[in-house]
């Protein structure tokens, strides 16, 4: 168990993209605001169970799958450090954590 939660600015950005743009595909609110409740229940999931995420390529560096969403962390210090999150449909090449 992880003592806090820690979002990288480029992670908070990326999740408001990634709301924003269900928000204007959808015309509505109501998936995003699923969408987020998911996110941040399973980032409480990690915070509880912080090695329940794959290893990657990168050292330190774990991938928890949501739903079609990669989210990239670390634990530093008893802390959890959200590096990242991306669609995972995307170019894994074009993918840059830290």
């Amino acid at each position: 168990m992880v003592k806090k939660i820690i979002w990288s600015e480029q992670a908070i950005n990326e999740r408001t993209e990634i709301l924003q743009y269900w928000i204007n595909r959808n015309k509505s609110k109501i998936y995003s605001l699923k969408l987020n409740a998911l996110i941040k229940e399973e980032v409480t999931v990690l915070g509880k169970f912080p090695m329940i995420g794959k290893d990657t390529d990168v050292i330190n560096v774990k991938v928890k799958i949501i739903k079609d969403y990669l989210l990239y962390y670390e634990i530093k210090n008893n802390e959890l450090h959200i590096l990242t999150i991306r669609d995972g449909r995307q170019n894994p090449k074009l993918l840059k954590i830290k």
